[in-house]
């Protein structure tokens, strides 16, 4: 099974509603509002990390860490292996489905590196996500993945994400290279 790809970018915002405005005009479809608990576990080559998802009403905010693992109702696994540039950069992952039974038990045994919590708003662009991510302890940010595949290659990818770091006024300080996980352990 080869993995899927995408391309990504990361940047910290500073104003969260006019990134958001500017994603409700850009959008083709919008996805909703999650709370999303990523569990990082060590791994030997890229990353892994247990993301438990919980849909939330557009004004809810995060809950409490206990709360939010009992009331999940989708968990994966999510392995993913991509350079730590601030610029835009392949992504290959693969994505597992996994039982909230078994979700448990990989945390009892995998050892865990790092938790992140986020509420994190979907928006489309065509086959790009935006995501407007705030992370406990680290603050706002715009995460754009475009997903490559069914006549999008790594170039066209590379265009589009282009294209809405233009859309968006990202400026070359305020990109990200690393992952949350990153983030919080470097505080």
């Amino acid at each position: 099974m080869h993995p899927a790809s995408n391309i990504e970018l990361k940047a910290r915002i500073r104003d969260p509603a006019i990134a958001r405005d500017q994603a409700r005009r850009l959008a083709t479809e919008y996805l909703g509002v999650q709370q999303q608990v990523d569990t990082y576990f060590h791994c030997p080559q890229g990353r892994m990390k247990l993301r438990e998802i919980t849909r939330l009403a557009g004004g809810e905010t995060i809950s409490p860490l206990a709360e939010s693992l009992s009331a999940c109702p989708r968990s994966e696994l999510i392995w993913y292996d991509r350079p730590d540039d601030a610029d835009p950069r392949q992504s290959d992952f693969r994505l597992i489905e996994v039982s909230a039974h078994r979700a448990a038990q990989l945390k009892r045994e995998m050892g865990i590196r790092v938790v992140v919590m986020k509420r994190r708003e979907v928006f489309l662009h065509r086959n790009v996500r935006i995501h407007l991510d705030e992370v406990v302890g680290l603050g706002s940010f715009l995460e754009f993945e475009a997903v490559l595949g069914w006549g999008i290659d790594e170039q066209a990818g590379r265009a589009q994400v282009e294209f809405l770091r233009k859309e968006f006024g990202i400026a070359p300080d305020d990109l990200v290279s690393g992952s949350y996980a990153d983030l919080l352990l470097a505080q």
